[in-house]
């Protein structure tokens, strides 16, 4: 296998789809340093391992000699980007942006490669188009093509509004890509039509078009619904060494697999190997192991991740938790269940007074730790082991 190739393998493993493989299959081969370009808008001040996915892809871009570009969108985050979104998102204040963006700075670098790294903001050009900047910018794309958007479509047709400002987003994170001359530029599947929307501004401005490669979501702990933290089914890349390992060892068996597509840095022959294992006889929970000790290797360090398997084994294995708990789900909604209901759902106490009592004596725990709120309400997304007493155990996911 030759260089290229190697390289193409290596940036296509976890990918949803590359537009045009054989461009950058051309590029690659020209010995070009490429600029791979990645916006992000400062919406939260914490990364968690969902952002992540596409972050690792711009580390193995790097590897291979090439330049990643850190967008921030201090100015399109001002407008509020409408992806996904069935109403109008409010747009953030300047000082939100700022603060926010400041952290995703200092947050990277535990995965990029500082030397490689641009870090830049939209507001350096954006900022200085002005009014008749940004006015021949929305001359260069139709209504008609901003409607192909599913979710503009959407929208229009079940008669939601569309606020004009709106708009403006796909072609403001379009102009990026002219301004920054890039040659790549990554997002998540949901970002496909803004994407080509630079693809397009590109070639109307002498550029060559860039390459779009597009990744998919990380379902969060819940399996369910993607990550994030407004669900509470993330895992921070700030999180405690302890809380990271035993947030990701709440996955079930089955999305294990996905979180090592998408998330670890082992070859594919090794994936292949643990599946062998697996089909052989291992117990998932020993391949597991060995996900969540990469991750938090990766963030913290090995005497870390080290440390938070044997308080995980002592907290679990040691307490006598029973090898196959009983799994429960619960609609909740938007407002989440609180923890007396959760408990009585489960079968653990037999009333909610019960519950109330058992908390109030220290007898209830969640993923090992003490419950002292009794009005802890568990948000939609939450997926952990709640404990009464010393045996009686249950897996619940609110949905």
């Amino acid at each position: 296998m030759n260089d290229v190739q190697a390289a193409l393998d290596l940036l296509s493993r976890g990918t949803d789809e590359i537009i045009k493989i054989e461009d950058l299959q051309a590029r690659l081969e020209s010995g070009k340093t490429l600029r791979v370009k990645v916006g992000f808008d400062p919406t939260a001040p914490d990364l968690h391992l969902g952002h992540t996915v596409i972050i690792n892809k711009m580390r193995q871009f790097q590897d291979l000699g090439h330049t990643v570009i850190f967008l921030i969108g201090d100015f399109t985050g001002m407008i509020g980007d409408p992806t996904g979104k069935n109403v109008t998102r409010k747009p953030l204040t300047r000082e939100e942006v700022q603060a926010n963006a400041e952290t995703y700075a200092q947050q990277v670098f535990k995965i990029l490669d500082r030397d490689r790294t641009e870090i830049r903001f939209n507001s350096e050009w954006l900022g200085e188009l002005g009014s008749e900047g940004m006015i021949r910018l929305a001359a260069r794309y139709t209504v008609a093509r901003m409607l192909e958007r599913d979710d503009f479509e959407k929208r229009y047709r079940e008669g939601e509004p569309i606020a004009v400002h709106e708009f403006l987003y796909p072609l403001a994170q379009g102009y990026d890509s002219v301004a920054l001359e890039a040659d790549v530029e990554m997002g998540g599947t949901d970002q496909k039509f803004n994407l080509l929307v630079g693809r397009n501004l590109q070639q109307q401005y002498g550029q060559a078009p860039q390459i779009i490669v597009t990744l998919p979501l990380l379902e969060g702990l819940d399996g369910v619904q993607k990550m994030s933290k407004s669900l509470g089914n993330y895992v921070g890349i700030t999180d405690a060494p302890d809380e990271m390992f035993g947030k990701l060892m709440s996955i079930s068996d089955e999305l294990m697999w996905r979180y090592f597509d998408l998330l670890s840095f082992r070859p594919n022959e090794e994936l292949a190997s643990f599946r062998q294992r697996i089909a052989e006889g291992e117990n998932p929970r020993d391949i597991k192991f060995l996900l969540c000790e990469e991750i938090v290797e990766r963030f913290h360090d090995r005497a870390a991740a080290d440390a938070a398997r044997e308080t995980f084994i002592a907290r679990f294995r040691q307490g006598e938790m029973p090898e196959d708990i009983q799994e429960m789900t619960f609609d909740a909604g938007a407002e989440g269940v609180g923890i007396a209901t959760a408990l009585s759902h489960c079968g653990l106490t037999a009333s909610n007074s019960e519950a109330f009592r058992m908390i109030d004596q220290g007898g209830v725990r969640i993923d090992g730790e003490k419950v002292g709120d009794r009005a802890l309400v568990l948000p939609a997304g939450f997926n952990g082991v709640l404990q009464v007493g010393k045996r009686k155990f249950a897996r619940l996911l609110v949905r």
